[in-house]
């Protein structure tokens, strides 16, 4: 399915994250090669062991790398993909986005990107519903980044609500639909 597909893979903060080590799974077992940034919230969910096993990549996670930006590597992976993906993508990231703000290796890779992005919204139903999220959101949809809407029920936090990660084969699926819609001709 996505066999010869490049997918850059950015995972932010939020007990969600542990999901995205599926969605790697299910990424290469559908063919696509993944490379990741790994935030530094994200790191306090999953481990970048654990991400450097599944992918069979290194792990990004650095703005200031030494060997990665002497080759520019927030530019390269940003051009090297063929989409980019945001999953989960925190209520942080979202508004960086919105923003245009470059602070870490993952907010200025994705102002860097030429390619095309997909987030993946989690985080409290409050935080969700909140008008600068809803703002936020609207201004990335109007820029053309596709979102594959949180979906309802417990959270983490112990509230019940809009806000949970879509679970890893549904944004699997979103992917894989991306692809079969932008074909070649």
């Amino acid at each position: 399915m996505l066999s010869g597909k490049h997918i850059l893979l950015i995972i932010s903060g939020g007990i969600a994250a542990y999901k995205s080590l599926e969605l790697i799974r299910g990424l290469k077992k559908s063919g696509a090669s993944v490379r990741c940034i790994l935030t530094k919230g994200g790191s306090h969910f999953v481990t970048p062991l654990s991400v450097i096993a599944l992918t069979e990549e290194a792990i990004y996670d650095d703005l200031w790398s030494l060997k990665d930006e002497t080759e520019m590597g927030h530019i390269r992976l940003s051009r090297e993909a063929n989409l980019v993906v945001v999953a989960p993508a925190s209520a942080n990231i979202i508004a960086q986005m919105a923003h245009g703000l470059a602070e870490d290796l993952a907010s200025t890779t994705l102002l860097a990107t030429n390619r095309p992005v997909m987030i993946c919204p989690a985080m409290n139903p409050m935080m969700w519903q909140h008008s600068a999220t809803q703002e936020n959101i609207d201004t990335l949809r109007n820029r053309g980044i596709q979102i594959v809407m949180p979906t309802d029920g417990a959270m983490a936090c112990g509230e019940t609500g809009t806000g949970r990660l879509r679970e890893p084969e549904e944004i699997l699926e979103e992917v894989t639909k991306y692809f079969q819609q932008n074909k070649p001709l």
